[in-house]
């Protein structure tokens, strides 16, 4: 029975592709936004001001995407729909989400003018981003909501996942872009060979040490999304390939277009786990089949890390044991999210 306040899904209208579709596309230039100022904030020390272009490119975007938003729910109250029914399935946490963006931008330009604007790594804990970030996550990633929502969606063709992966790489790179103080992604070959090159005789270094913490917590950003999406969904191959490529738009930004080979290695890893999405089939009543997929994705991604690096600066790291366990910590640490996710086969 339903509960004061809640409304049937069943009774509620269904975006159709091209509503979902246009979504996503609103949310591109929204996070487009943000990847600039992310650039200008890590690459441009001058910046004095709020009034900004990628500031510009950003808050326009929200505007489209909230506008379209607004329009969707409206023409299904001109339909005849009221309250909660005329939102959309999937959509209600965007509607939600909308005035949390805008407060939040409006206390981010107060924040901007009397506090100042963030250069280093404060920028990631000021409390109106991490508003900002928040809400954007809940937008961006509508079409995957509305697809999680239709039942009818099991085993998707990348065209009709196309809406939904896009969401669930944007958010996916968001929320890399605020763990950006552990984000390997943005290592350029120089740096990923001089960390792991240490002198055994010290017992390690500082860099060596960040660097292993930074994979860690990226490979778990990295897997995470496709472990959930493989529980409810046959991923269509191009899916991970495609998250790939979105995470390595924000990174090489930030990176100021540093770390090109790092995103080649990305992409490549994205291309493999696309073959053993399709190989290995990973689902909830497959239960091997999804923890060997989880272990063998992030090994993957961290061999062609390595492999990248080495290839553009032209030699290994020096310290053997940790350019060969990185992948293998990283497959482990994969294993155990499956484990948490499908602890034992659905059945």
């Amino acid at each position: 029975m339903l509960q004061l306040g809640e409304v049937d899904a069943a009774t509620r209208p269904r975006a159709g592709y091209r509503t979902d579709l246009v979504t996503v596309l609103l949310g591109t230039w929204f996070s487009v936004g943000l990847f600039l100022d992310a650039w200008a904030h890590s690459n441009v020390p001058e910046l004095e001001t709020f009034f900004t272009p990628w500031h510009a490119v950003f808050y326009s975007g929200f505007a489209a995407t909230a506008a379209w938003i607004c329009w969707v729910v409206w023409r299904n109250h001109q339909g005849g729909a009221r309250g909660l029914a005329a939102v959309p399935v999937g959509y209600g946490p965007a509607v939600l989400a909308l005035p949390v963006f805008a407060a939040c931008g409006v206390g981010d330009y107060l924040w901007h003018t009397f506090i100042g604007i963030e250069q280093g790594i404060d920028i990631l804990f000021s409390p109106t981003h991490l508003g900002l970030i928040s809400s954007m996550v809940l937008i961006v990633s509508t079409p995957l909501c509305t697809a999680w929502g239709d039942r009818s969606l099991v085993e998707p063709s990348l065209k009709q996942f196309l809406p939904a992966a896009l969401g669930l790489a944007f958010a996916t790179s968001l929320v890399l872009l605020f763990a950006q103080y552990a984000d390997a992604t943005v290592y350029g070959s120089e740096q990923i060979v001089r960390a792991f090159s240490f002198d055994k005789a010290d017992g390690g270094s500082s860099a060596a040490g960040r660097l292993a913490a930074s994979i860690m917590v990226t490979n778990l950003v990295l897997v995470a999304p496709l472990l959930l999406a493989a529980r409810r969904f046959r991923l269509p191959f191009g899916t991970a390939t495609l998250l790939a490529f979105v995470v390595m738009l924000l990174s090489t930004a930030v990176a100021n277009y540093d770390n090109l080979s790092t995103a080649l290695g990305f992409l490549l890893a994205g291309l493999v786990i696309d073959v053993l999405l399709v190989r290995l089939r990973p689902a909830e009543d497959r239960l091997a089949h999804y923890r060997v997929f989880a272990a063998a994705a992030s090994f993957v991604t961290w061999v062609a890390y390595f492999a990248a690096a080495a290839v553009d600066h032209g030699a290994l790291p020096a310290v053997t044991e940790m350019w060969t366990g990185a992948p293998v910590m990283a497959a482990l640490h994969a294993l155990l999210v499956a484990v948490l996710l499908v602890p034992t086969a659905r059945r």
